[in-house]
């Protein structure tokens, strides 16, 4: 008992730092979980967090919430996944909620510390980048993959960009190296059954389903603002940015909050570090004071929760099969690609726009990857120069 005490709250704090430190939006977050579980801690293997990326990437709702949801599962069960996604979402959701109540803004967007974070995501990132490609795309056909997902997301963006673009790199993986991958694949180690994987897959689509039906029967505030959250986190792909219009057109002109109480969120939500996604935590707060705020968070997240822990019994098997490894080398290498893409837009041409912010991208690039600075210490330093130089 006293081991699993132990191994829980090392999952707390540990998300916890990650919640309080990871600035960028979530391909940034992917690149300082997989610096922290991969690298660091090894609680995964390369592929195996590629495998999960790949998985959150496909699903709907916020991609880096659910990976760090995927991990603490793999590590502490349904009450690590709970204390996962509990530290990494926690520092975002109190800091939304007390902004929602003081409704005024102190200037924090435009802090100079706040900048240099922006800028350590690109450090972070195009680390993460280099490592991933030369593990994920060593070869011509899956190098070609991730370029040409680079092109078309770069030109085509749309809500169904990642999706179509990650089946059809699977279907090219399934083709190109059908009978070829001969890659070892141990299974992880997902403390859930299939059948239960499958309930939870029965209670999302069954809420999914229900709360609208039951939205004009029950007619309360209450329900209304449940229903509205909970299908935002169950149909929205492409993460936290795409969720924004859906949840202005629900919230906005039922009169929950005002538009330019809704600007003021969003302005402050990308400041914090963190998921996009807990400005739902500001929306419900803003609307009905901190028991609305903890609601609209717990709705907007509890898709995501019930995906992870219903699909992942059965990823895992499907990642065994040999004709399963081709596609996710595609698919793999795809998610390269979309990493890239994400790269240049939104984190780099939104944190790097001078010579003394891409200088300043490179010193902290310098720091990870010759220096090897630990992270809490590039951190420190971009947040530290951020506020003297920028």
């Amino acid at each position: 008992m006293r081991e699993r005490e132990t191994n829980l709250l090392s999952i707390f704090m540990i998300s916890l730092r990650l919640g309080l430190t990871s600035f960028g939006g979530p391909i940034a977050h992917l690149a300082f979980f997989r610096q922290e579980y991969v690298e660091r801690r090894r609680w995964l293997k390369e592929k195996e967090y590629a495998d999960l990326v790949a998985l959150a990437q496909f699903i709907p709702g916020p991609a880096s919430s659910q990976v760090g949801m995927g991990i603490g599962l793999l590590r502490g069960g349904l009450l690590g996944a709970f204390i996962s996604f509990l530290g990494f979402t926690l520092p975002s959701v109190v800091v939304l909620m007390v902004f929602a109540l003081a409704l005024q803004s102190y200037g924090l967007t435009d802090a100079g510390w706040i900048q240099g974070l922006k800028v350590v995501a690109v450090a972070i990132v195009a680390q993460a980048l280099i490592g991933m490609g030369r593990n994920l795309a060593p070869d011509r056909n899956r190098a070609t993959i991730a370029v040409l997902t680079i092109i078309v997301l770069l030109v085509w963006q749309t809500v169904f960009s990642q999706v179509v673009l990650i089946a059809a790199a699977g279907a090219a993986g399934y083709i190109l190296y059908k009978g070829k991958a001969n890659e070892s694949t141990t299974p992880m180690p997902v403390p859930l059954s299939k059948k239960t994987g499958a309930g939870f897959l029965a209670v999302f689509t069954g809420l999914l389903v229900i709360l609208p039906l039951l939205r004009p029967v029950v007619n309360t505030w209450w329900f209304d603002m449940w229903d509205s959250f909970y299908r935002a986190g169950a149909l929205v792909f492409g993460g936290g940015h795409v969720v924004l219009p859906l949840l202005e057109r629900e919230v906005v002109p039922a009169g929950l909050v005002t538009a330019d109480e809704f600007l003021a969120g969003y302005g402050m939500a990308q400041a914090v570090p963190g998921p996009l996604f807990t400005f739902a935590s500001y929306l419900g707060t803003a609307a009905s004071g901190i028991p609305g705020g903890i609601m609209a968070t717990a709705a907007i997240f509890l898709p995501a929760f019930l995906l992870i822990a219903g699909v992942l019994p059965f990823w895992n098997t499907a990642r065994q099969n040999r004709s399963m490894q081709g596609a996710l080398y595609g698919i793999n290498a795809c998610v390269v690609g979309i990493l890239a893409a994400a790269f240049y837009d939104p984190i780099f041409t939104s944190a790097v726009q001078s010579s003394i912010e891409a200088a300043l991208a490179v010193l902290l690039f310098g720091l990870l990857v010759f220096w090897k600075a630990k992270p809490w210490v590039v951190v420190l330093t971009g947040a530290l120069l951020g506020q003297l130089l920028l």
